[in-house]
């Protein structure tokens, strides 16, 4: 192997990109020869305690797509653990927002695509010159699988040049913070209040708010300006701000713009950027026939409930419980959980909402080819019978073929065509394809 080419050797998937790679000033190399073999197992102790390593499901999906192309697109928000992922599966890696990365890549691109080895490239977007090497490369032995893969943390950015120049010779795979599956009993306790961000909380529950709140920082002052959203810093956090009061509502861009100064198309330009950086997720209307008048327009949910609550000021898990809008945060989690878990599984559906004029509503309607599924969410231990009868009748309206009713019970009852239960039971049979 060419002693220039850096070689990250297989290793367990863990939990964040910051964790796996510290900065330049708080790397300390000592040649292992000076060390006692004392010394090094109480280093090799330290670091241990220091990481928490949680494996990430994610790996094997990963894995599958890379035996079938010869390039895979990781995408995911910043920090949610796609280098972590990527350095567990071995090869050559190399961060293209970093020059040094992008010339030694240059400089060895003829000796790395002759190896046999994985080609990771970290936050692709970058570096757009790269796209056409990777076309060239391909195209030079497409019946060679499982040669590259690329991490970006903006999805249009990225895909308007896998598009161009990768179609059809790439697959796509989007990594989430944290799922409920991925996590213990423990942990599970604390994913809706401080989100699924392997450094915002949930692995160690100090870290949030602040981790939130820096997050955010960076995202307004130096990532979605470097991604090429226009606003400045402090427009870009009133509507963030704005984004997460209207969280579970349906999204009336005109009024945000009234409310900001902006147009309604800049608005909607700016909403572009922030579901491409993953951070909210605009759920469209089903549209059927009905002769009912249907809301037309988009509910917008934030795709992590730890931002959400940090842009909120909540301060506790008691103090989450207190807030008039404590039931559209619940809503949001439960749907990210049920739509991430089905992506994970590699299902392929369609995802709406339905509401009436006369306000019948579904939270979440799930098409898989002919079949539809209603699901609804109500932040209580004990359905009320009146909000099951009234939700019946609005997955009847859809001819749902099954109608589930996720809650906090205790008491979980599947009839066939209608299931009363609480998320880790919905989410554990959908894993294990028990619906």
């Amino acid at each position: 192997m060419n002693p220039c080419l850096k070689e990250v050797p297989p290793k367990a998937v863990n939990s964040s990109k910051s964790r796996a790679s510290p900065p330049a000033s708080a790397r300390v190399f000592v040649p292992y020869a000076i060390l006692s073999k004392k010394k090094c197992l109480q280093i090799r102790n330290v670091f241990l305690k220091c990481n928490i390593v949680i494996k990430r499901k994610y790996a094997k999906l990963v894995g599958q797509r890379l035996k079938y192309y010869p390039a895979v697109a990781l995408v995911g928000p910043r920090q949610s653990g796609k280098t972590t992922l990527a350095k567990s599966l071995g090869g050559f890696y190399f961060d293209l927002e970093q020059a040094s990365d992008r010339l030694q890549l240059d400089l060895q691109w003829d000796n790395l695509v002759k190896a046999r080895k994985l080609i990771i490239l970290d936050e692709a977007q970058s570096w757009p010159e790269l796209f056409n090497r990777l076309r060239g490369a391909i195209d030079s032995n497409r019946k060679r699988n499982g040669r590259f893969l690329l991490l970006g943390s903006v999805s249009p950015y990225l895909m308007k040049h896998v598009s161009e120049s990768l179609a059809g010779r790439m697959a796509l795979v989007e990594l989430t913070p944290f799922l409920w599956g991925e996590l213990s009993a423990q942990r599970q306790k604390r994913l809706w209040y401080c989100g699924g961000f392997p450094d915002g909380g949930i692995l160690k529950p100090e870290s949030y708010p602040q981790w939130q709140h820096d997050y955010f920082q960076l995202l307004t002052q130096r990532d979605l300006p470097n991604w090429g959203l226009p606003a400045k810093p402090q427009m870009t956090q009133r509507l963030l701000k704005m984004l997460a009061i209207l969280h579970g509502q349906t999204l009336n861009a005109s009024q945000i713009g009234r409310s900001l100064g902006l147009s309604y198309k800049t608005v909607s330009s700016y909403l572009d950027y922030l579901q491409g950086a993953f951070l909210i997720r605009l759920l469209q209307p089903y549209h059927a026939n009905l002769k009912k008048r249907l809301v037309k327009g988009p509910k917008v949910y934030w795709r992590d409930t730890g931002l959400l609550h940090a842009l909120l000021n909540v301060s506790d898990e008691s103090d989450l419980l207190n807030q008039p809008w404590v039931g559209a945060s619940w809503e949001g989690l439960v749907v990210e959980q049920v739509l991430g878990s089905l992506c994970l599984l590699d299902k392929h559906f369609g995802a709406y909402f339905l509401r009436t004029s006369d306000q019948y509503e579904i939270d979440l309607v799930l098409e898989f080819g002919k079949e539809v599924w209603a699901i609804e969410v109500k932040l209580t231990s004990s359905p009320a019978s009146s909000d099951i009868e009234r939700f019946n009748k609005a997955a009847s309206l859809i001819g749902a073929n099954k109608r589930i009713l996720v809650s906090q019970t205790q008491k979980n009852i599947d009839n066939g065509k209608f299931i009363s239960c609480n998320l880790k039971w919905l989410l554990s049979h959908l894993i294990k394809g028990g619906l």
